[in-house]
């Protein structure tokens, strides 16, 4: 015999709603029980099953012979097909801007304008730095640096840090 699981009190309502709808249905046709039941190829009792709510009789399987026998069979593939739910989550990721991450360590290889005008007194030029001090860099040294030679990979990294680090502003 196979075990059921437990239905929770929101899909019970559910059940109970869609059962009462296919009973509604059926009496609007004029149809009985036991026609409905004979055309879906099932027994009358589990078709009472389904129009009662009752979980273990409400297979995908049986849902779509009744609905056959019914001739709703075409409200079946209304299910889900207005998922306003998901295609706002979709649409939502779809339309935020792609977050690029910053590496965790910078080189001053990787920024000429800042490492000519700014980080001088570093002597390794080879120094990686955390985001946080490139940042740093660039505001306490503004006053020695040109913005128009800041270019390419130099320009994006700095637009990023200013958006990340800075939220949204370099302090300068």
């Amino acid at each position: 015999m196979p075990t059921f699981t437990k239905v929770d009190s929101e899909d019970a309502g559910l059940l109970l709603d869609l059962g009462a709808r296919l009973r509604l249905a059926r009496k609007r046709r004029g149809l009985s029980a036991e026609k409905v039941a004979l055309a879906a190829g099932i027994t009358r009792v589990t078709l009472n099953r389904l129009e009662v709510g009752a979980p273990e009789a409400a297979t995908l399987g049986t849902l779509t012979k009744v609905l056959g026998a019914l001739g709703l069979s075409a409200d079946l593939m209304l299910l889900a097909r207005d998922d306003k739910v998901g295609h706002r989550l979709r649409d939502t990721q779809l339309l935020e801007p792609k977050k690029t991450r910053l590496p965790s360590l910078i080189s001053l290889q990787d920024l000429p304008h800042l490492r000519e005008a700014a980080a001088w007194h570093i002597r390794n030029p080879d120094a990686a730095l955390t985001p946080a001090e490139v940042y740093e860099l660039y505001e306490r040294n503004w006053r020695h640096i040109e913005p128009g030679k800041i270019v390419g990979k130099e320009a994006k990294l700095l637009k990023q840090l200013t958006k990340t680090i800075g939220k949204g502003v370099l302090l300068v």
